[in-house]
């Protein structure tokens, strides 16, 4: 990714704060309503790299590297409230956020509020990378594109 595309990505995706949660949301409800992985999948397809759908998926694009190398536009992929499973990630992926440096992360967040049914809510919303981390842990995988 060119630092031209990583500018632009992270001013996207600061524009998309406070944007509404909702869970399974299709491409074609962005950008008015994500989940965590149609947020970064449709930030990213405005600069030109395409995504599938769904975490595990993309967790399967780009190089991997270690938290201490963390870059902005790197993904950070945990293993969430649900984590979905196949033979690359066996432990689970089920969140995806965005690094955008000075220890800051952009993420469609939710939880789920106990009422009948369960719901979740939540919006995108922007966290420090220490917070974010404690609150979605474990870390699974950091993705550069």
């Amino acid at each position: 990714m060119t630092k031209e595309q990583k500018s632009k990505l992270i001013t996207l995706a600061k524009s998309l704060i406070g944007k509404p949660y909702k869970y399974g949301a299709t491409p074609e409800e962005a950008p008015e309503f994500f989940d965590c992985s149609s947020f970064i999948q449709y930030i990213f397809k405005q600069i030109g790299i395409i995504l599938p759908r769904s975490t595990i998926l993309q967790a399967e694009h780009g190089e991997e590297v270690r938290l201490e190398d963390l870059e902005p536009g790197d993904l950070l992929f945990f293993h969430g409230e649900r984590g979905f499973y196949n033979s690359k990630f066996p432990q689970g992926i089920g969140h995806v956020i965005l690094y955008i440096g000075d220890n800051k992360t952009i993420h469609a967040a939710s939880r789920r509020v106990q009422e009948n049914p369960v719901k979740e809510v939540g919006e995108v919303e922007e966290q420090t990378l220490n917070k974010v981390t404690e609150k979605c842990k474990p870390l699974i995988v950091i993705k550069r594109l």
